[in-house]
C-alpha cells in the first residue's frame, strides 16, 4: 500500500484521546489558579494547563476529571467535570424533635401531629392523642365559667 501512512500506537492513542472523553488527573495549579492536568498521551510530564467548566480547590489535586480537547488538540484540554466517587449512603435515625418557640399575632394557632401533641409546664400537662383522648393533668385543676358549665359524655364519673 504505497503512499498510505500507518499510524503508530502513540498516534492512535492521541487520536483516540482527541476524539473522546478522556479521564485525567489534576496535578496542580498555575499561580493564577488555572488547573494543570495529566492524562494518557499528555504531551508534558508535568501536565498542561487546562480550561474548565467547573471550579476547583487545592484539595482537588490528585482527583480525576473528564477531559475533552478543543479542536481535537491534545495541547488544549477542557475539563468538563469532576469524576465523583460515590460514598455509601448511611441511613441515620431521625433526630429527636427539638423545642420550637413561636410568637403569634393572637388570631389563631393550629398544631398538627400524627401521633400526639403534649403541652407541658412544670407539673401540668395537656395531651391530645390520635385516638381522640384529651388528658389534662396537674397538681391543682380549676374549671371556671361565667356561663353554663356543661359536662357531657356517654357516662360521667366524679371521684
Amino acid at each position: 500500500m504505497a503512499g498510505v501512512k500507518v499510524p503508530t500506537e502513540k498516534e492512535n492513542r492521541a487520536t483516540l484521546a482527541a476524539d473522546s472523553v478522556v479521564i485525567g488527573i489534576i496535578v496542580g495549579f498555575r499561580n493564577d489558579s488555572v488547573p494543570r492536568v495529566s492524562f494518557p498521551g499528555c504531551p508534558s510530564e508535568q501536565g498542561i494547563s487546562a480550561r474548565t467548566t467547573v471550579s476547583f480547590a487545592r484539595s482537588d489535586i490528585g482527583k480525576q476529571v473528564a477531559l475533552l480537547f478543543e479542536s481535537g488538540d491534545l495541547k488544549k484540554p477542557l475539563i468538563i467535570g469532576k469524576i465523583l466517587v460515590p460514598e455509601p449512603v448511611v441511613f441515620e435515625p431521625r433526630p429527636a424533635p427539638q423545642a420550637v418557640q413561636t410568637t403569634l399575632d393572637g388570631e389563631s394557632l393550629t398544631l398538627t401531629a400524627d401521633r400526639e401533641i403534649v403541652l407541658c409546664c412544670g407539673k401540668a400537662s395537656i395531651t391530645l392523642t390520635r385516638a381522640g383522648k384529651i388528658i389534662i393533668r396537674g397538681a391543682y385543676l380549676l374549671n371556671r365559667s361565667s356561663g353554663v358549665n356543661k359536662i357531657k359524655g356517654a357516662s360521667v364519673q366524679i371521684n
